[in-house]
């Protein structure tokens, strides 16, 4: 009310809120306290002052609390669960289904990580894109280790280059292959998520999810993980070049040498790096020369040889 009027008494506020006069007094002396209102011509005349500096910074404070809280909330479910699977068999897998409740225990899991990050990455999504996956960033930030093997068609889909890139950039360890068999993240080697129906095909309702604690069956799904991580293509932008030597890869021939070894066609690498086609095939080029052979079968030989990957 004060925000419209511009200027007021206690009494008129009083009068226009249809309360006793002493409580415009009070209500005009509490913003005044909060940082929201000041004495104007006289010391019965209040009038506002900016809402940002007074809320904003409370309002901040607020969501900083509730982002503890909920990390905290995250990490005693995940504690709750580690308990409750060592003394019930059936807690060992418990099953979520829902895009939006997969979404929120993946997002529980990166939070709760304190080590190391495991991922298989399929192509087409089933709960939340790679994108949208935030937390790797938060995680990535306070030291958590991540290696990720994606799907090669996961690759060649819209953003997906820069998106591996930026991850990358912060720490992320990322490999790729053809093809992969399941879906699967893993924190600390302690619990995993692994999807089972995604509901897209066809199928009734929605995807579900097995969260799996300590036992063989995780000790199982780990063992998949490194085998297919031990024959991933590795994806790289790292490795900037000293100037003393001008014939290796700089940077962005690396990550595209990097997708090609993958399998990546070279469209696909053009368009999510925003070059021509033929900007592609002449980094190629310079780098067969480079390696002094010209097929790509032989590029890739000599990359793997040579230590560019």
């Amino acid at each position: 009310m004060l925000v419209r009027l511009g200027t007021a008494r206690a009494d008129e506020v009083a009068a226009r809120m249809s309360l006793p006069p002493d409580d415009g007094q009070r209500l005009l002396a509490g913003l005044s306290d909060k940082g929201l209102a000041a004495t104007a011509d006289g010391a019965d005349v209040y009038r506002p002052l900016p809402p940002e500096p007074a809320l904003g910074t409370e309002l901040l404070r607020r969501q900083e609390s509730l982002e503890e809280a909920r990390r905290g909330l995250a990490a005693l479910s995940e504690e709750y669960l580690t308990s409750a699977r060592r003394r019930y068999a059936d807690q060992l897998v418990e099953i979520v289904v829902g895009a939006a409740a997969l979404r929120e225990r993946i997002r529980r899991l990166q939070d709760s990580a304190k080590t190391e990050m495991l991922w298989l990455c399929r192509a087409n999504a089933v709960a939340m894109e790679s994108a949208e996956n935030t937390e790797e960033f938060d995680a990535l930030d306070r030291g958590v280790h991540y290696q990720v093997i994606y799907e090669r068609a996961l690759l060649m889909e819209p953003g997906m280059q820069a998106n591996v890139a930026d991850g990358i950039r912060r720490g992320e360890e990322a490999r790729s292959l053809r093809t992969l068999p399941v879906r699967l993240a893993v924190a600390d080697r302690t619990t995993a998520i692994c999807p089972l129906v995604r509901g897209d095909e066809g199928d009734v309702g929605e995807p579900s999810a097995a969260i799996i604690g300590r036992s063989q069956l995780l000790d199982a799904l780990i063992a998949l993980f490194l085998s297919h991580w031990d024959v991933a293509t590795p994806v790289r932008i790292d490795g900037g070049v000293p100037d003393e030597e001008p014939d290796l890869p700089d940077e962005s021939e690396r990550f595209v040498l990097s997708l090609l070894v993958a399998g990546v066609p070279d469209k696909s690498i053009a368009s999510q790096m925003g070059v021509s086609r033929r900007t592609v095939q002449r980094r190629l080029d310079r780098l067969m020369a480079l390696a002094g052979v010209d097929t790509r079968p032989g590029l890739a030989f000599q990359a793997a040889r040579r230590g560019w990957l």
